[in-house]
């Protein structure tokens, strides 16, 4: 029980928990978004079920280790235009996983601006097992870039298991929060759309071994999201006449 009073064991469990919360967002606003297709009876438990199925990929993962680091091992490799190309698991991930990201925001876009009607009729509504194995999917990709965080940052698989769940209490208390935010404004719901692209390019980018600092992104992003705010903020205003 030293590690209790060991100061770098709790330093090391907040900062990871701080850094796995950050990560946990762009799952969180998916999450928000792909539920509140879903009828209103059911979106509660489609955020609750994505966000408890985040927390099981995360722990196997942290509990697989070996096989983790292993996929940024290369399993092909190839000469072309005077250089060395690889291909390695976690390529594969990221590439599939920015691909799936920028389809499904770009077709929820257009389903926003044509204000989901198609050729064929009403949009369908998403059945609450094709949103939870959506959701499953992202997860794994999100997961992926979170435990290697979390290997990176501690040797203790208990401090790394213990920051992954009390990321994932803190935002099941306020993914409905958000989600109900989202909802309620439309502008929000089309940049955070907008974002998803985002990330799923930076992804596709990092599949690709092309290096996209992250903190440019998050503050884009942070940017962006500010100006929004201050746009609601603005229209809540009583006009003066």
């Amino acid at each position: 029980m030293d590690w209790l009073t060991d100061p770098d064991v709790w330093i090391g469990f907040l900062t990871l928990t701080f850094l796995e919360i950050v990560l946990g967002i762009d799952n969180l606003i998916f999450i928000s978004i792909l539920s509140n297709t879903l009828p209103s009876d059911q979106r509660d438990r489609a955020r609750r079920t994505g966000l408890a199925l985040a927390l099981v990929t995360r722990i196997l993962l942290l509990c697989s280790l070996a096989w983790v680091m292993r996929l940024d091992h290369p399993f092909w490799s190839a000469d072309f235009a005077g250089r060395t190309w690889s291909v390695s698991g976690k390529d594969v991930i990221l590439l599939a996983g920015g691909l799936f990201l920028v389809f499904k925001s770009t077709r929820e876009i257009h389903e926003k601006i044509e204000g989901g009607h198609s050729a064929d009729g009403p949009a369908r509504v998403p059945s609450f097992q094709a949103a939870v194995v959506q959701i499953l999917l992202l997860d794994i990709v999100f997961s992926l870039d979170s435990v290697i965080t979390a290997v990176g940052m501690s040797n203790r698989i208990g401090v790394m298991i213990a920051a992954v769940v009390m990321a994932m209490i803190v935002m099941l208390v306020f993914v409905n929060a958000i989600a109900g935010f989202v909802e309620r404004h439309p502008t929000i719901k089309m940049l955070a759309l907008a974002f998803l692209i985002l990330i799923g390019t930076m992804l596709i980018a990092e599949g690709l071994h092309q290096h996209v600092p992250k903190g440019y992104i998050y503050f884009a992003m942070a940017f962006s999201a500010g100006v929004e705010l201050l746009n609601i903020r603005q229209r809540a205003k009583p006009s003066v006449s």
